[in-house]
């Protein structure tokens, strides 16, 4: 895409880069990517050594001293911390800061003025009564400044991503727009390429495991949503009892990651238990994410593991891109 085409972004919570670099694909270049993480930051700076990254708690970022000078700013973009939903309902803490940080990029944007704003999340902030008030504090934000606001509840497989993974998104327009932003979403049609087996089958022969075919062929479904990833909890494992039973089903083994494809001598036969099922390797479950291979992951195995399992798969956040690039253009 040529460069006087492109349009602005400010991304706030970025992690380890799987909004930014789909927004990066739809046509947006960041103007700021800030993360209170110094491993995401660090791998947002490998990947991207041109990007203004600013490690720092977003509840302490002054955009008048960080953000000096800016032109307009075409979008907002956060993919803020999980708010406590199903998936998490063993984390011992509520959701108090991540509400506080959700509340926080509404005023951010009234503030910043930017011509949209995107915001994703777990369904739960949707859908759950106690996240009311918060979503109400916000939209109230938006409204009295000019904006225009959606709700939309959508699975990541329907946009190009081999894994079932559903998202609460909120998008906003300050100039109107948000219609034709809805219209723009548009699911692909299934892929018969992005299953597990047809995804991993590649990285899974590296060694020359005589039995990939055999996996592959078994393995011919969507992916489960990777979990995981929290930072509240254990070590790099795919998630809790409900996600070690759906991948045991493609005989995987999610109990523990592995540093490497199979060996030439591995003998897959789940029957045999967990230590005869395939493990993942961190850079297979970023493909399940749909990270492109090229794109790094810094630190040691737990904490890349973690930065993959909270990002924002870049295929869904191109779409996402395309439809709020498409709304932005027409105004």
């Amino acid at each position: 895409m040529p460069r006087t085409n492109r349009l602005t972004s400010v991304e706030l919570c970025a992690g380890a880069g799987g909004l930014a670099l789909g927004l990066e694909q739809a046509g947006f270049d960041p103007l700021l990517l800030l993360d209170n993480r110094d491993v995401a930051c660090e791998t947002l700076r490998a990947n991207r050594p041109g990007w203004n990254v600013l490690h720092k708690d977003l509840l302490q970022f002054e955009p008048r001293f960080e953000l000096p000078g800016h032109r307009e700013i075409d979008v907002i973009a956060a993919g803020l911390p999980r708010v406590k939903s199903a998936a998490t309902a063993s984390r011992p803490r509520g959701s108090s800061w991540e509400l506080e940080l959700f509340e926080t990029t509404a005023r951010l944007t009234v503030e910043l003025r930017p011509r949209a704003l995107l915001i994703e999340n777990v369904p739960d902030l949707l859908k759950r009564d106690e996240y009311e008030s918060s979503r109400s504090r916000v939209a109230k934000h938006l409204e009295d400044a000019g904006y225009e606001h959606c709700w939309l509840l959508l699975d990541a497989c329907e946009f190009g991503v081999p894994q079932h993974r559903e998202y609460a998104v909120m998008a906003a327009v300050r100039e109107g727009g948000i219609t034709s932003f809805i219209e723009g979403l548009r699911p692909f049609p299934p892929a018969p390429g992005l299953t597990v087996g047809a995804v991993l089958r590649a990285s899974m022969s590296v060694n020359g495991w005589p039995q990939v075919g055999e996996w592959a062929a078994q393995a011919d479904v969507i992916a489960p949503t990777i979990v995981g990833g929290s930072w509240d909890r254990g070590g790099g494992d795919l998630g809790p009892q409900g996600s070690v039973r759906a991948w045991a089903k493609v005989g995987v083994n999610g109990r523990a990651l592995a540093d490497s494809s199979p060996s030439a001598n591995f003998v897959w036969n789940p029957s045999q238990g967990p230590a005869h099922m395939l493990k993942l390797t961190v850079e297979q479950v970023a493909a399940l994410q749909g990270f492109p291979s090229y794109w790094t992951f810094e630190g040691r195995k737990t904490a890349r593991y973690r930065q993959v399992g909270n990002a924002t798969p870049p295929p869904f956040a191109c779409a996402l891109g395309v439809a709020l690039r498409s709304a932005l253009t027409t105004l």
